[in-house]
């Protein structure tokens, strides 16, 4: 029997399509996007990258000064926060000489820990930097799955970790599957289960407790 999570991942995989995300042209641009984004709307982040666009290597960002960075990153909201977390990313980042296949080398959890010990980066954050940038299988928790879950009527662990294994182990460990699972949540939060949620024509419809009509 297939369980709910995989249930969910192939309705929205049928509805929707296969996502190719994060739309970034570099690891290198997803990961200081994913800390644009941060309390803010992709909308927001995007005109915050394309500002730092011609910085988007990081010797030359590093090369910035923090309130040169901040005022280029200012439409992203909190942007002296922003600019001290991206740096604090960038110091981390430069042990490794700036080389992500040799990131990717490392275990899962020893990127993870690492990146959870800068300043500004939790687990949401760190997360997609392992699966979008290092490649690392992993379920991203957000606010849109757990809307979206809470919706349907899944079992919700207040604790990211915890809720994280809850779906890692009910689907595939596969970079794809989990990669697609992620932007598949966050397009169908956009597109139906918003927070007033249009339920006609939801691919979910059917498996939802709190769906309307």
């Amino acid at each position: 029997m297939i369980n709910n999570y995989q249930r969910i991942y192939n309705k929205l995989l049928d509805y929707y399509g296969p996502q190719h995300w994060w739309p970034a042209d570099t690891p290198f641009e997803m990961m200081i996007g994913a800390i644009l984004v941060q309390n803010t709307s992709w909308h927001n982040a995007e005109k915050a990258l394309m500002n730092v666009e011609p910085y988007l290597d990081p010797e030359r960002m590093e090369e910035l000064r923090t309130d040169e960075l901040a005022q280029l990153i200012r439409s992203s909201g909190f942007f002296n926060i922003k600019a001290k977390r991206i740096k604090a990313f960038l110091d981390w980042f430069k042990a490794y000489h700036y080389n992500i296949p040799t990131i990717k080398k490392l275990g899962k959890q020893t990127v993870r820990n690492e990146l959870l010990t800068i300043n500004g980066i939790g687990r949401e954050t760190a997360d997609v930097m392992l699966l979008y940038a290092f490649d690392k299988p992993v379920f991203v928790v957000d606010a849109y799955a757990r809307r979206i879950f809470y919706r349907i009527g899944l079992n919700m662990p207040t604790s990211y970790d915890t809720f994280q294994k809850q779906v890692e182990d009910a689907v595939p460990s596969d970079l794809q599957v989990l990669n697609d699972y992620h932007a598949l949540l966050v397009e169908h939060a956009k597109v139906h289960c918003k927070a007033t949620p249009i339920c006609e024509g939801c691919p979910l419809f059917e498996m939802c407790e709190q769906r309307l009509g």
